[in-house]
């Protein structure tokens, strides 16, 4: 597994490990990690099968993803930590919360779901096809849809350009990407969210087109110890689309007292 380490290297200093979406990419985090190096030791890493970590996608699901940051964490000699997750990674903090109460001190879910909704099954849908049909370069043409709101993307169309050709120079593999997209759409702990007394806050848009907003109220409504961080703006990728807003938010949640109520 390839990982970094930025921000405070002090062993009382808390620990945050990022972890992104379908993309599985560290750099993905880019937008967070000045923000956050100021106040905590910040773990970025790329997903098994993606990035710098290269190789197979695991098989078991979600499960075997989370079994990656564990050994992260033990590698780093951690006993508790912070995770923010991005999607699939919200996913994979959902499945460590439930299978190891107490190794997660804050979760942050952005943008996540404890089921998959029947509209991002579409939006899957219409992604293999493309992978399938069109080839690579339809497929990560299409990823920003997915991501980013539309004025966004018509106001940074030279950076959609170089994402486009660095989506389509660093693909993790038509094999890989199916074998993750099948983890999203199998995974499903909605009738075990009252299991989960983590304190959590779950971060949504309404804008977002991949996952309906309801899925992070379902989440907010499961959980017990939950708050919801709801906007209108920011689509899928908010914590890139409005990384200040964003940062606020995670920073201030990130440095209550974990075992503090939440409101």
């Amino acid at each position: 597994m390839h990982f970094e380490v930025h921000g405070i290297d002090h062993p009382e200093a808390g620990t945050v490990i990022l972890s992104s979406g379908l993309g599985g990419s560290g750099r993905y985090w880019a937008p967070q990690i000045e923000a956050l190096s100021t106040q905590f030791r910040i773990v970025t890493y790329d997903h098994r099968g993606t990035g710098r970590t290269g190789g197979d996608v695991p098989e078991g699901g979600v499960g075997a993803m989370a079994d990656d940051v564990l050994a992260i964490a033990s590698e780093l000699q951690l006993d508790r930590f912070d995770f923010v997750g991005h999607a699939l990674g919200g996913l994979i903090g959902l499945d460590i919360a439930l299978r190891r109460p107490g190794l997660i001190d804050r979760l942050v879910l952005v943008n996540a779901w404890s089921k998959a909704d029947p509209h991002s099954g579409r939006c899957f849908d219409v992604r293999v096809e493309l992978l399938e049909r069109s080839g690579v370069e339809a497929f990560v043409k299409a990823q920003p849809l997915f991501l980013y709101p539309a004025i966004w993307m018509s106001e940074n169309a030279e950076r959609m350009g170089a994402e486009d050709d660095h989506g389509v120079a660093h693909f993790q593999g038509k094999a890989n990407i199916l074998r993750r997209i099948a983890a999203l759409r199998a995974f499903d702990v909605d009738d075990r969210l009252g299991e989960i007394d983590t304190p959590t806050l779950v971060v949504a848009t309404r804008d977002d087109l991949l996952v309906p907003y309801s899925r992070s109220v379902r989440l907010a409504d499961g959980l017990p110890n939950a708050q919801l961080a709801l906007s209108d703006f920011g689509a899928h990728a908010v914590n890139v689309v409005e990384p200040e807003r964003f940062n606020r938010t995670l920073m201030s949640f990130l440095k209550q007292d974990a075992h503090a109520p939440q409101g």
